[in-house]
């Protein structure tokens, strides 16, 4: 088997430009959460040149995946890459720099899809000796919740599959390592919207008004001790409060006021109590200086959980492809990621593949305007893709 999967890398090699060139394709051409047309019907494009079996329009969105039917009978695997970008003004002064003002693929999933791409297209050509399938996922709306995973899920996309696996890009890690990590790994992420309706009046007169501005403060005051005071030490939590807008003039006592923030856990059971928490903190200091407020909270992704048993079975897989000094611990993230409802369904693992080389182009984090890659890195994904279907398929 390993001459074989040495025989897979080596076109995954020779195809290396070619992966390249899909990357910066969809670089230059991005597309925001829920508005990816163009780009699922270029990835439809590839996978029917491909030669394989693609569904499209999964969910009632623009998810679609590619099916490789080996010719024995076998488990079946599904790889997923998303392929959503970002509201953000590319600032790089590349060739590739994006062509739609103020969206960007900020965040890597254009690496995600191209070598997915290219890993279905050297897949493809050694079917015969495949004792399985392999389900490509391609995802759209990872960025925005609700997202495009549940979606994907709800409509059946991992009905017959065995195991589930996703990588994502890394710049925070060089480019030749790879990080895995068993259980909560990625937090589950709330949202939610409070509105404090008061009464204005002028700003010298206050004992004629109920202030907004003085309710909110009160409110951000006491969330901060939810976690610090009501939250099991042991289990992490955080509560942000990312907006507080109220106000129009300096000597105007403010009627209304919004606050905005979210909730990041990883145990369902303190996911739940701090929701009551904060809808009892409102309520209660509302009440107390006889305002009202209205309450929109929104549960995002839940926590991301990666099966202990193929997360370390790909562990040590990844050790033999890439040696051990170069396979790395994930450390675990409060961010959040929608491929949580896939290993909801289905056992696998979602890891991490570096792609930060000496170039401090390579270098910026995540969701920034200057955000690139050390484009190796897609081989990197591919090699890994390959390892796993190999070791059950081949």
């Amino acid at each position: 088997m390993t001459t074989l999967i040495k025989e897979i890398n080596d076109k995954l090699a020779d195809s290396f430009e070619e992966i390249v060139s899909w990357r910066r394709y969809m670089h230059q051409h991005p597309e925001l959460s829920f508005k990816e047309e163009k780009t699922a019907l270029y990835i439809r494009e590839k996978l029917v040149s491909f030669g394989l079996e693609v569904e499209t329009n999964i969910g009632g969105g623009h998810g679609l995946i590619g099916i490789l039917r080996g010719a024995q009978p076998g488990k079946t695997i599904a790889l997923r890459a998303d392929f959503d970008a970002l509201p953000i003004e590319d600032e790089k002064d590349v060739p590739y720099k994006s062509q739609n003002p103020g969206v960007m693929h900020a965040c890597g999933h254009d690496g995600h899809t191209a070598a997915l791409l290219g890993t279905a297209k050297v897949l493809n050509e050694f079917r015969d000796q495949l004792k399985g399938n392999v389900v490509f996922i391609f995802q759209p709306a990872e960025e925005t919740p609700p997202g495009g995973a549940k979606f994907m899920v709800e409509a059946g996309v991992l009905d017959g599959v065995d195991y589930v696996f996703g990588a994502h890009l890394d710049s925070q890690t060089a480019v030749g390592k790879v990080t895995t990590g068993s259980g909560y790994q990625m937090a589950a992420v709330d949202k939610f919207t409070i509105k404090i309706q008061g009464k204005g009046g002028h700003g010298a007169r206050p004992h004629e008004s109920i202030d907004s501005i003085v309710i909110g403060s009160e409110i951000v005051g006491a969330l901060q001790k939810v976690v610090s005071r009501r939250v099991d030490p042991l289990k992490s939590a955080v509560v942000t409060i990312g907006v507080f807008q109220a106000g129009s003039a300096f000597n105007v006592i403010a009627d209304k006021a919004v606050l905005e923030g979210t909730v990041r856990t990883f145990n369902a059971d303190v996911r739940k109590q701090v929701e009551e928490q904060i809808r009892s903190i409102v309520a209660g200091i509302t009440a107390a200086f006889g305002a009202a407020a209205e309450i929109d909270y929104l549960n995002g992704y839940p926590a991301l959980y990666n099966h202990p048993r193929e997360t370390e079975t790909v562990r040590q897989w990844f050790m033999e492809e890439f040696s051990s000094e170069n396979v790395m611990e994930m450390e675990p993230s409060m961010g959040a990621e929608d491929f949580s409802y896939f290993l909801l369904e289905k056992p696998g693992t979602y890891f991490r593949v570096g792609s930060q080389n000496e170039d401090a182009a390579t270098h910026f984090p995540h969701h920034h305007p200057k955000f690139d890659i050390d484009e190796r890195a897609l081989l990197n994904i591919g090699r890994s893709f390959v390892k796993i279907v190999s070791n059950y398929l081949l």
